[in-house]
């Protein structure tokens, strides 16, 4: 193990012990240096990385400090509950926003999905969702304008998509197809998840259809901050 791993390792240990509590001043980085016997800018690049995955953060001539990270939020995975549902049952202070409501270009495999021609309109959804003020997921949803006329319109004001489905009298649903990876954000997932490149996502994909009629609903693709949830399969 490099020594820039050693200290990162030594400080993510202690932090997720409780050894550090949010807002401890760490070390310095003479400090560590002379600590471990290292060079400084071997302390300074560990301090870097575990900035950059989100541990700690740095004030201008004061030092490096224990960043106060979400609480792991245990979320099954799969279940026939929508997120908000879930969010709101544990008690948190829970929020959707609506940020994208838009006609999308022919994709195979989403078409595919939705069991839908080349000729439909199929339109995206998207939800940030928030919790504790923290946006913590990104929910997509594409939905087909032939099962539901009023997509186009009533998708911008969508906070649950859930109880826009039991609007229409749908009430029970079951996944398939689900498919769990895991990636890096790009520059935008970045901004809208207010999280740095290491930080992993758990991308959920899935297809949900009516349970009694078995009819795709929609295609669905999750983005969660890997740093934020524990995950029940």
């Amino acid at each position: 193990m490099s020594d820039e791993m050693e200290i990162m390792d030594y400080f993510v240990s202690s932090i997720q012990s409780g050894r550090y509590e949010p807002h401890d001043k760490l070390p310095s980085e003479n400090e560590i240096a002379d600590r471990m016997k290292v060079p400084r800018i071997t302390a300074r690049k560990a301090y870097q990385r575990l900035q950059e995955l989100g541990y700690i953060y740095s004030m201008q001539g004061k030092g490096s400090f224990v960043r106060d990270r979400h609480q792991q939020i245990p979320l099954v995975l799969n279940s026939d509950k929508s997120f908000s549902q879930k969010m709101i049952e544990m008690g948190f202070d829970y929020e959707s926003r609506n940020i994208r409501c838009e006609k999308i270009v022919f994709n195979h495999k989403i078409y595919e999905m939705l069991q839908a021609s080349e000729q439909e309109n199929v339109y995206r959804i998207d939800r940030l969702r928030l919790i504790e003020g923290q946006p913590l997921a990104l929910h997509s949803s594409y939905v087909s304008e032939t099962r539901f006329p009023d997509i186009g319109h009533a998708g911008r004001e969508l906070g649950s998509i859930f109880q826009y489905y039991k609007s229409k009298g749908y009430t029970a649903f079951q996944s398939h197809q689900t498919q769990l990876r895991l990636t890096y954000p790009n520059k935008q997932e970045r901004e809208l998840l207010e999280c740095s490149s290491l930080i992993p996502l758990l991308v959920l994909e899935s297809a949900c259809a009516d349970k009694e009629s078995g009819q795709t609903l929609e295609y669905s693709k999750i983005m969660y901050r890997g740093d934020s949830f524990t995950y029940v399969i």
